[in-house]
């Protein structure tokens, strides 16, 4: 229902009704136009059409970060609202605490020769286009993306990026770091949850945990049939010696019950609140019984550390629209983009 353009959604809106109702875990996920698809099918036009929507709501609230414009919107909405959250005591009066840390982890020395080559590199490129017309815009656009993909991945790890097969843990900080946390974690006989959004360092994480711990991760992804995804989601809810979980983001963003995990690392950020709730919340659901210590990797003195900064400060929205994700970034000035990446 979160697409109106889908055929699901248009075969549901056919059915002849006087009364329609949603229920949604995450009724934004991605941008605030799916919840004016969810709004159109209860109550139709009562938001306007999409385009009234966009230019009223989306665009001041997702791009402009317009404070008033969210405080009306709630006042529209919030009467066809019914919000139960589920950290609400009066709703499961027994679920534990869910405590959020940032980790931050440091460059190796070849990752900040390698994270500032590839900047300049970029930066060069994109201060050279034109911003006079849309064709150069959307080029400047993708490139800005291009360039937020490789210095992703260089803090993950220089071989996720150069892809020279030198896969040692000390070139990463990050993968130093998490190597620790897991050794923490399964010495005290807790289980852990691992989220990285790219399938290849998903790879490499499964054998950098083998070779320190012993023990070979399970890897959740895309590639898995639906068989071997519900044996590992059995083998870790079910076998006390399955203590690491990876998962691919995308794959396993709904429907998994993991409360065996009292721990969960997001090692790297998709810098959408939702979507990283959401992998969260594959523990931290009903039926948990520990608290849930939530590990937000960033690493130090990169564009990492300046958008975790920004999001955190766009959290005042979170409630009503949580879109942010990589594409605003694409829109900002050339010295925006040199304050946040230098």
């Amino acid at each position: 229902m979160k697409n109106h353009d889908t055929a699901q959604s248009k075969a549901v809106r056919s059915i002849p009704a006087t009364t329609h109702v949603a229920l949604s875990g995450t009724p934004v996920e991605n941008r605030l136009t799916e919840f004016w698809s969810i709004m159109d099918y209860t109550n139709k036009g009562y938001l306007d059409s999409l385009k009234a929507f966009k230019e009223n709501f989306a665009t001041p609230i997702q791009l402009y970060n317009d404070a008033d414009c969210a405080s009306r919107f709630r006042k529209v909405t919030a009467p066809f609202m019914m919000r139960r959250m589920k950290t609400d005591k009066s709703i499961i009066a027994d679920l534990p605490d869910k405590i959020e840390l940032d980790d931050y982890a440091s460059l190796k020395s070849e990752q900040a020769a390698l994270y500032e080559k590839t900047l300049e590199a970029a930066m060069s490129e994109i201060e050279g286009i034109s911003t006079t017309d849309h064709e150069s815009l959307f080029k400047r656009q993708g490139l800005i993306l291009q360039m937020i993909l490789a210095l992703k991945q260089i803090c993950n790890h220089p071989a996720q990026f150069l892809k020279n097969g030198d896969c040692r843990t000390e070139l990463s900080g990050e993968a130093e770091m998490l190597l620790d946390r897991i050794e923490g974690i399964v010495g005290n006989g807790e289980k852990v949850l691992v989220f990285t959004q790219f399938r290849e360092m998903g790879d490499m994480l499964v054998r950098f945990i083998e070779e320190r711990t012993g023990q070979r991760p399970m890897f959740y992804h895309g590639g898995c049939s639906i068989k071997e995804r519900h044996e590992m989601v059995d083998r870790f809810q079910q076998n006390r010696a399955d203590k690491v979980f990876i998962l691919s983001l995308k794959a396993a963003g709904t429907g998994l019950n993991l409360t065996a995990a009292s721990h969960v690392i997001h090692y790297d950020l998709w810098w959408n609140p939702a979507v990283e709730a959401q992998a969260t919340d594959r523990a931290y659901r009903i039926g948990q019984q520990k608290n849930v210590m939530v590990h937000r990797f960033i690493t130090k003195d990169t564009f990492e550390e300046r958008i975790n900064d920004m999001i955190q400060q766009k959290k005042h929205l979170a409630d009503m629209t949580v879109a942010s994700g990589e594409s605003w970034i694409g829109k900002l000035s050339n010295k925006e983009l040199r304050e946040i990446f230098g």
